[in-house]
């Protein structure tokens, strides 16, 4: 299932690139132009802000301070995917003032053919994981209680399309309001049992951030759904699992890495 994030495919091979050993201790970065990369451990802090607001239009928006474009590949059922939010956020918080951000959302299907009208969650991840089910669980429920937050394994599991339809709607009209809905929808499903498929729920969550025509863009199966393949074709389809983050169209992090990583990244991604 997840270690450090959620696989759908096995991972790639990445080669190591040549730095500094306090540097690769920590930090997994791929260059798309060099292909290189490397793995870590890593540590989960817990981030105490619900909300981040994204800031900057232009790199000359806030006083010169740089811009940063994060790309984030996500499933909406994937932990790892939340424990990266909430530690992006953090990272986010403590350096506002050096950088402002732009982060957009994308679509990847763990789970492409999970049936649309939900299965029970807690039997759905027995059949998968089996024995190796009960240490994954007990994994999760530490990370998220590192985070400030239960995890709640109750409720149905399924199919993700709808929640990534709405995601866009949401970009559509803000990308505050998209990475604030991703905050929602996470919360819902992983520490309150709600289900990821469920209407209700996603209008509920949709409300919460401001998106407008939720139910009518989602009474349509058709709105948001060349769009939703489209991005997952060009930000998802040579990545093996989730989530996973781009940095300026270049530097590459996967899983659910601790604040410091990501500052770390900032500072490349700056340079």
């Amino acid at each position: 299932m997840c270690v450090g994030g959620c696989q759908h495919l096995a991972n790639s091979q990445l080669s190591t690139v040549n730095l500094s050993p306090a540097f690769v201790s920590f930090y997994k970065y791929k260059n798309f132009k060099t292909g290189y990369g490397f793995h870590l451990c890593h540590k989960i802090p817990a981030c105490s802000s619900r909300y981040i607001r994204i800031m900057a239009q232009s790199v000359s928006s806030s006083a010169g301070k740089k811009l940063i474009r994060i790309d984030v590949s996500s499933d909406t059922v994937c932990p790892w995917c939340f424990v990266g939010k909430r530690n992006l956020d953090k990272a986010i918080a403590s350096s506002k003032d050096q950088y402002d951000f732009e982060i957009r959302w994308h679509p990847f299907f763990l789970n492409p053919s999970a049936p649309k009208e939900g299965v029970n969650k807690k039997d759905f991840y027995e059949t998968k994981f089996g024995s190796q089910n009960q240490g994954i669980i007990a994994r999760m429920t530490e990370v998220f209680r590192g985070l400030g937050l239960e995890y709640n394994m109750s409720g149905l599991t399924g199919n993700t399309l709808d929640s990534h339809r709405l995601l866009y709607l949401a970009g559509q009209q803000g990308l505050d309001k998209q990475h604030n809905l991703a905050e929602e929808l996470f919360l819902g499903y992983f520490t309150q049992g709600k289900y990821i498929g469920d209407k209700e729920f996603l209008v509920e969550c949709a409300r919460k951030v401001g998106v407008e025509g939720a139910a009518e863009f989602l009474d349509d199966p058709n709105s948001g759904l060349n769009e939703v393949h489209e991005e997952l074709k060009k930000y998802s389809a040579n990545i093996s699992g989730v989530p996973h983050f781009v940095l300026n169209g270049k530097h590459e992090l996967s899983g659910g890495q601790p604040p410091e990583v990501f500052l770390r990244a900032f500072q490349v991604a700056a340079n």
